[in-house]
């Protein structure tokens, strides 16, 4: 049995704190957070007290095809093809490490078939960003993608008209969420010196990837949208 879990088990770092790895400590801060490290917690005891066989997984933000539009990248994208404001919490200073989720399958997999029974493997891109500036980048790949198709525009001409080049104006700071975290990051020492795991995708390359697939596959996440 193999168990999915997140880097949200371990709680929050300082800016200078060094990353998560499989030894540091549970601390989740919000219920949500501690309803993934409870999983965590029975996974491990059906190992112990059952002898079931066992892996876990705790993987840093995924991104990429298929991410439903409420999360950060993909509501970004989806807002600024609306003409929507881009809510940013907060200062926008909270940092993640941002993994292309072909990536995390790609790490899952090495796990099934490498990993040692009991194990906890910690999944991560070596990607550490803070939220405004995904929200930035985000921004001016767009900029560039309207700027340079002129399908897109007819195909989004409000968008097209209101963002004129920039659609960081769309960028909106709201309250803070309650318990949020303010930073996560992975070392994926253990997974990377026994699996032999590494990412393959840039987060160049996974984000245009990303961004590419939604400005496409708009009947996929337009009935999801609100």
């Amino acid at each position: 049995f193999h168990h999915v879990s997140t880097d949200e088990v371990y709680g929050t770092l300082e800016p200078n704190d060094p990353a998560f790895t499989e030894d540091t400590p549970y601390a989740p801060n919000s219920p949500y957070s501690a309803s993934k490290a409870a999983s965590d917690h029975l996974v491990r005891a059906y190992h112990h007290t059952y002898g079931l066989e066992v892996t876990t997984s705790n993987c840093s933000n995924n991104y990429g095809p298929y991410h439903f539009p409420e999360k950060l990248i993909p509501l970004i994208i989806t807002n600024i093809l609306h003409n929507k404001p881009l809510p940013v919490y907060g200062d926008g200073q909270q940092i993640r490490d941002w993994l292309y989720v072909e990536d995390h399958a790609r790490g899952i997999e090495l796990v099934l078939k490498k990993g040692r029974i009991g194990e906890n493997y910690n999944i991560g891109g070596h990607n550490e960003w803070a939220n405004i500036d995904i929200v930035k980048l985000v921004c001016e790949k767009m900029n560039q993608a309207f700027a340079t198709s002129t399908e897109l525009q007819e195909k989004y001409p409000d968008a097209a008209k209101a963002i004129k080049g920039r659609a960081e104006n769309l960028i909106t700071y709201v309250t803070d969420r309650a318990g949020h975290d303010r930073r996560y990051a992975i070392d994926a020492t253990k997974t990377n010196n026994e699996l032999q795991y590494k990412p393959e995708e840039t987060f160049e390359s996974g984000i245009t990837k990303t961004i590419d697939w939604y400005l496409v596959n708009d009947s996929w996440w337009k009935p999801l949208s609100n």
